[in-house]
């Protein structure tokens, strides 16, 4: 078992990482998707890519929860609510999306899987001494029910935006058109902002150190491509709405 201040220390080297990362992936856009360009490197399919990509999530931290034996109540909620969202993320949301011939370079999969297998790592060794809470304390209570309400809340918008998207796909021939339904009307992205909260919800529950860090590796990876996406909409479509914001409604 890993000593837990030489634990402590790798998470906040790794925020330290996140933090450094962020103003650099606001200069440099993600190559995939519709931001799809050639010069890096070879190339996969879309479908493909996602669920290499995604699926040491699902394994690594379901090994952890289930190795530690750690089946307490709340470490056992965290592990569903990880599950469940990867579940969807690995094996149900890259067949809903219609990019056939779509690619994904290599390399954007090499580092999504090293970013999956350290946040999976960490989080799966956090959940596995989750402490047993016998006794709830007013303050404990109030923050499990925030943040289980928070991830809720944003897996519905995050599911429900992806779907609205898939819809609009299949009736487009080109493969865009500019989405309306649900919080569209407001926001560019709001399968990010979904997520965002979703991790934000994650890490008020967990109050641990690593599922502070997925969040904050959730943001800054997920801001800056929704800034782009807005760029892109706003580019690509004379009449899209000025008075939507990329990711949050009113601010940004």
């Amino acid at each position: 078992m890993i000593d837990p201040k030489t634990f402590e220390n790798l998470i906040i080297v790794w925020i330290i990482f996140a933090l450094l990362l962020f103003p650099v992936l606001l200069f440099v856009k993600q190559p995939y998707g519709r931001h799809m360009r050639k010069g890096w490197g070879p190339t996969i399919s879309n479908q493909t890519g996602w669920v290499i990509m995604e699926i040491p999530s699902l394994i690594i931290l379901s090994y952890y929860f289930i190795f530690f034996h750690n089946y307490n109540a709340i470490a056992t909620v965290l592990f569903l609510m990880w599950f469940i969202h990867y579940i969807n993320r690995t094996l149900v949301f890259p067949f809903k999306i219609k990019t056939k011939g779509k690619k994904m370079p290599l390399l954007i999969i090499i580092f999504g899987i090293l970013f999956n297998l350290v946040n999976a790592s960490f989080n799966g060794i956090a959940i596995g001494q989750m402490p047993d809470y016998k006794i709830f304390e007013l303050n404990d209570s109030f923050r499990l029910i925030l943040g289980f309400i928070l991830f809720v809340f944003g897996m519905i918008i995050n599911i429900s935006s992806d779907r609205i998207l898939i819809s609009l796909r299949k009736s487009s021939t080109n493969g865009y058109q500019i989405p309306r339904k649900g919080l569209f009307k407001w926001i560019s992205c709001p399968n990010y902002f979904g997520e965002i909260l979703e991790w934000i919800g994650f890490a008020v529950m967990a109050w641990n150190l690593a599922a502070l860090s997925f969040s904050i590796w959730t943001i800054v990876n997920l801001l800056p491509r929704a800034l782009d996406h807005h760029k892109w909409y706003l580019q690509y479509f004379p009449d899209y709405p000025n008075e939507r914001k990329a990711i949050i409604p009113y601010i940004l």
